[in-house]
């Protein structure tokens, strides 16, 4: 077996280093502004790739990131498991119970926040495809991933943003958590089976890869996750505390990882799966759910959204009628789509519109969608550009906008 030489794990570690260094430094920035560490790990990225440092420096970005094949592998392995293990996270985040406490309120809200924003994001780019940068791809597939893209909302980024509102344990903040749990369910269980069309890596026919994943995805969220109501006990009393719950718990993400990557459909979709059932049992306690966050994103969170960056060069792509035109589909689908599945639910106008700007945030969920397309060759560059800047957008603006709607309420609270 071949492995990295000398130079080789040189160059990887001083890779390591640069990304989290900065991603640190940037998030720090981000927070002093009370902005998400998600957006200054992505400005990390952007400093330390071709945008800037390849344009100031493109001795040290040569050296760094370009120089190396065999350390770039690597890197590129280390990214993979990150943004598996991210999805882990964001599935760990999904209470299904809440989800069912909620009711018709919750799926009113997710539905028509995730029909409404699918219709607009596809029917545009279908009709108008060489304008949203389709070249020689599938114009079905391509508008089907425009759909789901504008569809996903970013479950993390919402319960930040609502917990420092302090509407977290409110009915509202209920309703939109749980609306913004069952839109990624739905949102990335599609987005597979895009990836299923396509067929690049697939091992059985469509018909086969479809059937198999929705029977996957019932089993882990029942028996699956009885099963695991039933092995954790046992695991955090017979083995060491908290090494035997994280090692495990890895474990079986990757084979769940493994398994629907090998049905052809990505990686990421076990992950998630596999975390909704972890992170729905009675037995994972905040604690433990805690350790897991704080493992995965501090270290291997950064070193994805760092490596954005490092891909494409923001300033070369930057085009700003699609960004503008990506920026209106997006706001109008999901503030309208979920404000008036809330306004049918009984919520007045404003309390209405504040659950659309909530659902709004897109985070790192839009992120993660738009580098897999990227990777694939379903989108080009310029369009993914456009797909980050809609994502840091609308999760900076979700906070204030929810504000703005509120503000009678906030005033006579205090």
């Amino acid at each position: 077996m071949e492995s990295l030489a000398h130079k080789d794990v040189i160059n990887l570690l001083l890779q390591l280093a640069s990304m989290l260094l900065l991603a640190r430094v940037f998030a720090e920035i981000a927070q002093k502004f009370n902005q998400p560490s998600v957006v200054g790990e992505i400005l990390a990225g952007v400093v330390l790739g071709p945008t800037i440092l390849g344009y100031l420096g493109p001795e040290v970005f040569e050296f760094l990131f370009q120089s190396n094949p065999s350390s770039n592998l690597a890197l590129d392995g280390i990214v993979q498991m990150a943004v598996i293990l991210l999805l882990f996270v964001a599935g760990l985040e999904v209470e299904l119970h809440l989800v069912w406490s909620q009711g018709k309120s919750a799926l009113v809200i997710s539905l028509l926040g995730l029909v409404i924003p699918f219709v607009l994001g596809f029917i545009f780019p279908y009709f108008f495809s060489e304008f949203f940068g389709l070249g020689e791809g599938n114009r079905l597939l391509f508008s089907l991933f425009m759909g789901t893209a504008m569809s996903i909302t970013a479950l993390p980024v919402v319960v930040r943003i609502l917990m420092d509102m302090n509407l977290f344990k409110t009915k509202m903040g209920m309703v939109i958590v749980a609306g913004a749990m069952v839109n990624d369910i739905i949102g990335w269980l599609i987005f597979s089976v895009i990836l299923s069309f396509m067929g690049e890596t697939a091992n059985l026919s469509l018909f086969n890869t479809i059937g198999i994943t929705l029977l996957f995805t019932a089993f882990m969220l029942t028996l699956g996750k009885a099963l695991i109501n039933r092995v954790l006990p046992w695991i955090n009393k017979k083995l060491a505390w908290p090494g035997g719950l994280l090692s495990l718990s890895m474990a079986f993400c990757f084979l769940a990882a493994a398994f629907t990557e090998w049905l052809g459909i990505h990686a990421i979709f076990g992950a998630f799966i596999f975390g909704v059932a972890l992170g729905d049992s009675d037995h994972l306690s905040e604690k433990a759910k805690e350790i897991i966050h704080q493992f995965i994103n501090n270290i291997f969170a950064p070193l994805f959204f760092v490596s954005i960056g490092l891909k494409i060069d923001f300033a070369a792509n930057f085009d700003v009628l699609l960004i503008l035109a990506i920026l209106a589909i997006s706001f109008a689908g999901k503030i309208v789509g979920s404000g008036f599945g809330a306004y049918r639910s009984g919520y007045k106008f404003k309390d209405a519109l504040a659950v659309g700007f909530g659902m709004n945030a897109r985070g790192a969920m839009e992120i993660i969608l738009g580098i897999i397309a990227l990777d694939n060759g379903l989108i080009d560059e310029k369009l993914f550009v456009a797909l980050v800047v809609m994502a840091l957008v609308t999760s900076m603006t979700s906070g204030p906008l929810m504000k703005w709607a509120l503000r009678e309420k906030i005033v006579q609270s205090h």
